[in-house]
């Protein structure tokens, strides 16, 4: 029954409206129901019983996520037993931060966040590195502690900076690079929740989108496979330009959101927090122009008879892509003068 498209579709839809309940509810109580829901009606959009990797990974996922629900369950009940208790709000707010960390994969509770990745379709990782963040993150809004997420947001650039250059996994390299854009993510919303649904919207949604989109159809999973397939010129810049925006290189529109943060956060006078950021995306547009170095540079002999064809509304779309993301400086510009 779950592998149909029309039962998919319904637990799609119920997905999104358990985020709604979750993020327009007033209590906290409605806020973690929101969150089961959203839980048990995901679990069958990544299970798939003919594939033992995506059952594993949506096994791992229902435990990890039972964990956090847990926590969560366990902090607002000890928050209404201790409300008069002001020496328990530092503690509290920490334990309600990290169970909304450990729902999104952030560190240092990501452990799961990259296996759980590498077991499932591109498709399904699209929506756990963009929709399922959402509701976690607003909760998170509502309650956090300031000394204790500037830590981790300095953890979430370097381990996810760090933690992609040995990896040949395109799934997994692409998690750690989320996990250095919760990072980013987890800053805007500091400073304001509209900055990060700006962010998202920007980066995350399009960004993600067109890389994703490109390796489904394409049906790609690890970095051999890029140079083994041989792409068309055209192609090739046009992935260029797409990973170098994903990577927040200018004059792309990655850049864009990036650049509206890293403004507010000089202005707020966090200098050391800026640096570490800007240090951190180095590294993530170093993998990125590996996989980049992997297309142009690479040529696999055996095979060169194999000819790649993409239909021409799927490559109309791959350059509108593209010339969206070269726009970004023009864009950036007009908006700060």
């Amino acid at each position: 029954m779950f592998s149909s498209n029309s039962s998919k579709m319904f637990f799609f839809f119920i997905l999104i409206n358990s985020t709604l309940i979750a993020i327009s509810s007033n209590s906290w109580f409605g806020c973690w129901i929101g969150l089961k829901i959203n839980l048990l009606k995901f679990i069958p959009l990544i299970s798939n019983s003919n594939n033992l990797l995506a059952t594993e990974a949506s096994l791992k996922y229902f435990l990890t996520q039972s964990i956090a629900s847990i926590n969560f369950l366990f902090s607002i009940l000890l928050k209404m037993i201790l409300l008069k208790n002001f020496e328990m709000i530092f503690f509290l707010s920490i334990m309600i931060n990290s169970s909304m960390l450990m729902k999104m994969g952030s560190t240092p509770f990501h452990f799961w966040f990259p296996n759980i990745e590498k077991g499932l379709s591109w498709m399904n990782n699209l929506i756990l590195m963009t929709w399922q963040k959402i509701t976690p993150m607003i909760i998170l809004s509502y309650y956090f502690n300031k000394n204790f997420i500037l830590f981790i947001i300095i953890m979430n650039v370097i381990i996810g900076a760090l933690g992609g250059l040995n990896q040949t996994s395109l799934r997994k390299l692409m998690a750690f690079s989320s996990i250095n854009n919760l990072g980013w993510m987890l800053s805007a919303i500091m400073i304001a929740e509209n900055l990060w649904l700006f962010y998202l919207l920007m980066y995350t949604f399009y960004n993600h989108n067109y890389i994703f989109f490109f390796f489904f159809i394409m049906n790609m999973f690890y970095i051999n496979q890029l140079f083994m397939n041989n792409l068309t010129p055209l192609i090739k810049i046009n992935l260029l330009i797409n990973f170098l925006s994903l990577g927040g290189l200018p004059p792309f529109i990655g850049f864009f959101p990036k650049w509206i943060i890293i403004n507010f956060l000089i202005m707020n006078q966090m200098y050391f927090l800026t640096f570490i950021m800007i240090m951190t995306s180095l590294i993530v547009l170093f993998f990125y122009i590996r996989i980049i170095y992997s297309i142009f540079m690479f040529n696999y002999l055996k095979i060169k008879w194999l000819k790649i064809f993409i239909k021409n509304n799927n490559f109309l779309m791959i350059n509108i892509f593209s010339f969206f993301s070269f726009s970004g400086m023009i864009i950036s510009t007009l908006f700060f003068m």
